[in-house]
């Protein structure tokens, strides 16, 4: 009779155990913190995550090393949580750890006859602007400083939005910064910070408008020392791009050890809000790198682009 006394009491001990870890996981995962590993609008299940739109929840001041094991973390607490919320029956099993990021591996698309076949987090779901993006602009090689400084800009941009926002209010962007001319935008004075900061169409602070304008100081300075910023940015892949053969989102990497690189040097130029993720978006938005996978039509398109013989513009 003792021990079936002490089994009860254990059990109840364990139940009330369970409820306060639950209550516990939820404050702490739920929503404020996922949030800030899962971007706004991003469903858990979308291979995006290993692409740009991760990086939209990244600041300069974060340490990204940390970012795969966080997401590892999260996720396993996540379902944790869920696993003590749930009723007994509709509980799901725990699966063992991801060596790498958070990635589901989705089955290629086909597409329809005489559509182009993209990368698969393209869905019909994506707004124009993105699309259009992946299609003209994405890994595609760039040799000009002013589009070169353009797509530092609306990566930079990455940490507050994702790529959808960013590029339908790009037109705007360059209307404000005089078509992205670092030469320009680093001459812009008060009166012109206050003008843009207050453009509704633009939403962004002053902090950031003096952000940009010291990026393109700083570019003017890299000018001064190499020529031209489309030298020195290449120089880092030997004025070829990086070719890459990945089959599915989850094989993109967040980062590299040559974002590593070329972010370290470009804060120690003063630089700001360019961390290694976002030096990545940057080098994979200008072809430096090329991710697009195998399977889609770009990637073909891109390569022969890139195997041209580099010639500054």
């Amino acid at each position: 009779m003792s021990n079936m006394y002490a089994y009860v009491r254990r059990h109840a001990m364990e139940k009330k155990k369970s409820v306060q870890e639950s209550l516990k996981l939820s404050q702490i995962f739920f929503p404020k913190q996922l949030n800030k590993v899962y971007p706004i609008k991003l469903q858990r299940s979308s291979s995006t995550s290993s692409i740009s739109s991760i990086s939209s929840s990244l600041s300069q001041n974060s340490d990204d090393s940390s970012l795969t094991d966080s997401l590892n973390l999260v996720d396993d607490n996540f379902q944790f949580a869920l696993n003590l919320i749930l009723p007994r029956g509709r509980r799901r099993r725990r699966e063992p750890a991801a060596t790498g990021p958070v990635h589901q591996q989705q089955s290629p698309q086909t597409a329809e006859p005489g559509e182009l076949k993209r990368c698969n987090w393209i869905t019909k779901n994506c707004d124009n602007a993105y699309i259009e993006f992946h299609d003209e602009c994405w890994g595609v090689p760039a040799y000009d400083d002013k589009k070169l400084f353009e797509l530092l800009t609306l990566s930079g941009l990455l940490i507050d939005y994702n790529w959808t926002e960013i590029l339908k209010r790009k037109e705007t962007l360059r209307q404000v910064f005089a078509g992205f001319d670092p030469n320009t935008v680093a001459k812009m004075e008060e009166k012109e910070i206050m003008e843009i900061a207050s453009n509704k169409e633009v939403l962004l602070p002053d902090c950031r408008v003096r952000c940009i304008i010291d990026n393109a100081k700083c570019i003017m300075k890299i000018v001064r020392e190499y020529g031209s910023f489309s030298c020195y940015i290449w120089g880092y892949v030997n004025h070829k791009p990086l070719i890459n053969r990945y089959r599915y989102p989850r094989d993109v990497p967040l980062r590299t050890p040559k974002a590593d690189t070329i972010s370290k040097d470009l804060i120690k130029r003063g630089f700001q809000f360019l961390g290694p993720v976002i030096v990545y978006s940057f080098m994979q938005a200008a072809g430096l790198t090329i991710d697009h996978l195998v399977d889609c039509d770009r990637h073909n398109e891109c390569v022969r682009l890139a195997e041209r013989p580099w010639r500054h513009l």
